[in-house]
């Protein structure tokens, strides 16, 4: 998730964890105790740019990494507000609390993190929410600000608590249902137009958990279409993009191009723009492929220019948005 919904979401359980008067500064714990994982930010400073795709949700978003961090900040949270009546297991809970819930929400989205580090590579991702959904984060961020205005002793505290965490794990049980119906529509859509898939990925469109992205894969590319949550037809308009592997010869032995493969989990494809060779991690869409079929990929690396890739992940999310293309995009995810 963003960072400003792990603050907020962790002021909630700070308030929820520690009442009657000490909320305000268990707030403040809350929010740091869910931030502290995205501490891995820093290393973009030092680390080569696949580098840092790989150190981003990797060792500080393991479950090693929650282990070692929560005892520490239950130690210093304990002695900074001797004298008090909190125990040192209370403290220890409400911090395993906030930092494995950064670690289980974070997984929802589709950048992948590492459980396993360092033991294992392997990046979970479930493809189940955007990483910055409005719909999740407005309510937990309405309570956030109440909370932060009330009295700390105002007895409507325990009311916006409850309202900021309760409303917005709703919403993540709906999205989880969007794509259990949305996978099990593929599934019967690709056998119905005979695609051949080895293997498929869905996830949400941008700001919203109603219009779907699918990648399905064969043996030499992709079938990517979009699927809305109130289309009413069983039929997608699939297109086809080949993996061109031909194109990456002479990058497939080089550290960048193999990290690349690593972080995409093998979803991408290979083009030619001109004189550049592309590398397109696919699971992170298209720029407006709701209404570009063939428009270019958000995730897009240049392999000739290692250098020029610093915001490689967001690079194109933006590109060509207006007004008509919001507009669009709302025709779109109101079905066919």
């Amino acid at each position: 998730m963003d960072s400003l919904t792990h603050i907020v979401l962790g002021a909630c359980i700070g308030e929820a964890f520690f009442e009657k008067g000490f909320g305000k500064k268990a707030m403040f714990w809350g929010a740091l105790a869910q931030s502290i994982p995205d501490i891995d930010f820093i290393a973009g400073s030092w680390l080569s740019t696949t580098e840092n795709l790989l150190a981003h949700r990797g060792f500080t978003h393991s479950v090693l990494f929650a282990l070692l961090i929560s005892p520490a900040f239950a130690l210093t949270a304990e002695r900074v507000h001797r004298p008090h009546d909190i125990s040192y297991k209370k403290w220890l809970f409400f911090f395993l609390t906030e930092v494995f819930l950064h670690l289980f929400l974070d997984s929802f989205n589709n950048y992948g993190i590492g459980w396993l580090e360092p033991f294992s590579h392997h990046r979970f991702s479930f493809n189940i929410i955007y990483v910055a959904d409005p719909f999740f984060s407005i309510v937990p961020g309405i309570a956030f600000i109440a909370l932060i205005f009330l009295n700390r002793f105002h007895a409507h505290r325990n009311f916006w608590w409850k309202i900021g965490l309760l409303i917005p794990f709703i919403y993540l049980s709906y999205c989880a249902f969007n794509k259990f119906n949305i996978d099990k529509d593929i599934k019967e859509i690709l056998a119905e137009e005979h695609i051949s898939s080895n293997r498929f990925l869905t996830t949400p469109t941008s700001f919203n958990n109603w219009l779907w992205y699918i990648v399905s894969e064969n043996d030499s590319g992709y079938y990517i279409g979009y699927r809305s949550v109130f289309d009413t037809k069983k039929q997608i308009s699939f297109h086809y993009f080949p993996r061109n592997n031909y194109l990456a010869t002479e990058y497939k032995s080089k550290e960048d191009f193999l990290r690349l493969l690593r972080f995409s989990q093998h979803y991408y494809t290979i083009e030619k723009w001109h004189d550049t060779t592309v590398f397109n991690d696919l699971r992170f869409g298209q720029i407006l492929g709701w209404q570009y079929p063939y428009n270019k990929f958000a995730f897009h690396y240049y392999l000739q220019y290692p250098d020029e890739n610093k915001t490689v992940v967001q690079r194109g999310r933006f590109e060509q948005w207006n007004e008509d293309a919001i507009k669009n995009l709302i025709t779109r995810i109101k079905g066919n």
